[in-house]
């Protein structure tokens, strides 16, 4: 990955239902806590044209309003091509969208293509799919998806930063 400054993500599951609408969702309330909600295009899609202009799962919405975030204005939707030169990162939730994201990017894209625990935390584990699962999936992947955003946007604001040149401020 290049170092430009990332200004926009797309988070992408297999129906854009359930984890990448909370993906959305929960790095949005995120970064907006950090004061930077201005700077950053976030969106959210899919692999398949399954769930298109679907609203989110009703248990993706119930567990996000119980984390104080409403996700119900969000549509499914597939990934286009124009979507690889529009965001600088696209994430995907697990090593099947990772791998039919880089089967569908134009050679010279293929490296903003990553997964997301990966690329968040250094965790090469999927975010699982909680569609057939009950409540409680749901809660363990905001959970994750919870982590994993934190940690992303502590990447991201370090390397907006300049580097520390380890010496002291002269304004002390």
């Amino acid at each position: 990955m290049s170092a430009k400054p990332i200004k926009s993500i797309l988070f992408v599951c297999l129906g854009n239902i359930c984890r990448s609408p909370l993906a959305e969702g929960v790095f949005q309330a995120v970064w907006t806590e950090r004061g930077l909600a201005r700077d950053m295009l976030l969106d959210s899609a899919a692999t398949s044209g399954w769930e298109v202009g679907s609203a989110p799962d009703p248990r993706a919405m119930a567990i996000a309003a119980h984390h104080g975030r409403d996700i119900s204005g969000q549509r499914a939707r597939k990934i286009t091509p124009q979507d690889f030169h529009r965001f600088d990162l696209i994430l995907g939730m697990d090593r099947s969208n990772v791998a039919d994201l880089r089967a569908l990017a134009p050679a010279a894209m293929r490296d903003r293509v990553h997964l997301f625990l990966e690329f968040a935390q250094g965790d090469a584990r999927d975010v699982p799919d909680p569609y057939y699962e009950g409540q409680e999936a749901f809660a363990e992947v905001y959970r994750m998806i919870r982590e994993a955003s934190e940690a992303l946007a502590m990447r991201l604001t370090a390397r907006a930063s300049p580097p520390d040149n380890g010496q002291a401020s002269s304004t002390i």
